[in-house]
């Protein structure tokens, strides 16, 4: 445990707490320092702080960094499929099925098992059960995640994913028939309040959510959609073609079930773009669909 006093200066007069701090030393990422002060490991004058506190002269402030916890998630190897990889990112799809980071009492078999045995060396900002973990999709939802190796990796790519400027696009069979060839659903998010476990549309304790969809075919009873993401809150897509009617094929959580003999919702992140975080270069991928969903779709368009 290492203990440091930071005493501010005129220079420093009125900036936010975690700018301060992270100007203080290079090596901290605004994003860690950021963590360090929501767990209380940074007072103020001996008293708690804010993230946005603004400093004022002669405050002095104390910063006890942690112990590293030592991981308890153990090294898997696994046949990742790798789509791209450096020093500072990569990009692996995802199979349907697989769980993103572990959990407690589920400590094997995830991506992070995997990519832990892969890589050796993961951006630790995120804590022990999801290293290099910037954004995750669900278990049954398949496709391509980027991966941070290193803290400065992962702030650069949070951050563009709150600026909006990651390319996100999912293709979904949904319910129904949709009689718009493209639409925007801008609609909030929060957690629901019977079931706990599931998100809905909602104006209490929500985020703003937006999703924007084009049709690319229309069957008998579904309709194939391309859905691009412009925030990410959990379920999104999930709760947004719930709420305009048309749920996704195959969601256990949020549609009819059993409907078609798939298990699990049918969404794939199909394409990922991003700006690299060292070269500043825009870079963009794409992963075909998995053999499941394209033997779905050749069933709904027989039976059309």
């Amino acid at each position: 445990m290492e203990v440091i006093e930071v005493k501010v200066e005129d220079v420093h007069q009125f900036e936010r707490l975690d700018k301060v701090l992270t100007s203080h030393n290079q090596d901290w990422s605004r994003t860690q320092v950021q963590q360090w002060i929501k767990n209380g490991d940074v007072t103020v004058n001996n008293q708690p702080s804010k993230v946005n506190y603004k400093v004022k002269l002669n405050d002095q402030i104390v910063l006890t960094i942690p112990e590293l916890e030592e991981s308890n998630v153990e090294a898997e190897e696994m046949d990742l499929d790798i789509y791209y990889e450096d020093e500072d990112v990569l990009v692996v799809n995802k199979p349907r099925g697989m769980v993103v980071h572990p959990a407690p009492g589920h400590t094997s078999g995830t991506l992070v098992n995997g990519l832990i045995a892969h890589c050796k060396d993961l951006s630790g900002i995120n804590g022990v059960m999801r290293p290099g973990i910037v954004h995750r999709i669900d278990k049954d939802t398949s496709g391509l995640l980027m991966v941070a190796k290193n803290d400065m990796a992962h702030e650069s790519l949070v951050n563009q994913l709150v600026a909006k400027t990651v390319t996100r696009r999912y293709r979904a069979l949904v319910h129904g028939i949709i009689p718009h060839d493209h639409g925007t659903i801008d609609a909030p998010i929060g957690r629901d309040k019977i079931d706990r476990q599931s998100m809905t549309v909602t104006e209490e304790n929500s985020r703003d959510a937006v999703t924007h969809f084009n049709v690319l075919e229309r069957f008998r009873e579904f309709t194939y959609v391309e859905c691009q993401l412009e925030t990410g809150r959990t379920h999104q897509i999930r709760v947004h073609m719930k709420y305009i009617g048309h749920p996704l094929a195959g969601d256990p959580k949020y549609g009819p079930r059993k409907t078609l003999p798939i298990d699990g919702q049918a969404l794939h992140a199909g394409v990922l773009g991003f700006e690299h975080p060292r070269t500043g270069k825009y870079v963009e991928f794409e992963a075909p669909l998995p053999k499941e969903f394209e033997e779905m779709l050749d069933l709904v368009a027989k039976r059309s």
